[in-house]
């Protein structure tokens, strides 16, 4: 339900909108040069993996409180991650958003991606380098 004009986190999307964001968004990424070789050496069951992310964005984006975890773990357990697999990350997240016939939906997740990309490459680094100081994303292709 609309309240003055602001569209309610219910009304934002249908989970089916997504599911097809999820689906389309990790099909192009098992396709990546770049990340598909990553993400299909650590995703050993794309099944579940695919249910946990449809949940996880199911809880930011429609408040529907099916996701229980701790992605940080998860990622900093990885070796020799660099901002640029994060920013190509974003790229293809904002390219699937785009192509969805949901604006409201493509813009609201494109700028949750880009929280949790962020959150996640700060702590990866923070977790790998403490001392060193953390660069933002698009730091390192401007330095």
């Amino acid at each position: 339900m609309s309240i003055g004009g602001l569209m309610s986190r219910e009304d934002l999307c249908s989970e089916a909108e997504i599911v097809e964001l999820v689906h389309q968004f990790y099909g192009r990424i098992r396709e990546d040069a770049e990340l598909g070789p990553i993400f299909n050496a650590h995703v050993h069951d794309w099944d579940r993996h695919l249910a946990t992310m449809v949940s996880f964005w199911s809880s930011l984006l429609i408040g529907a409180g099916t996701y229980d975890g701790t992605p940080m773990p998860k990622h900093v357990a990885l070796p020799g991650l660099r901002a640029e697999l994060f920013e190509r990350w974003l790229d293809i997240f904002a390219l699937t958003a785009d192509s969805l016939d949901n604006k409201q939906l493509a813009e609201r997740a494109k700028e949750y991606a880009r929280r949790i990309a962020r959150s996640l490459w700060f702590g990866y680094q923070f977790h790998h380098a403490p001392e060193a100081t953390v660069q933002d994303l698009g730091q390192a292709s401007k330095t």
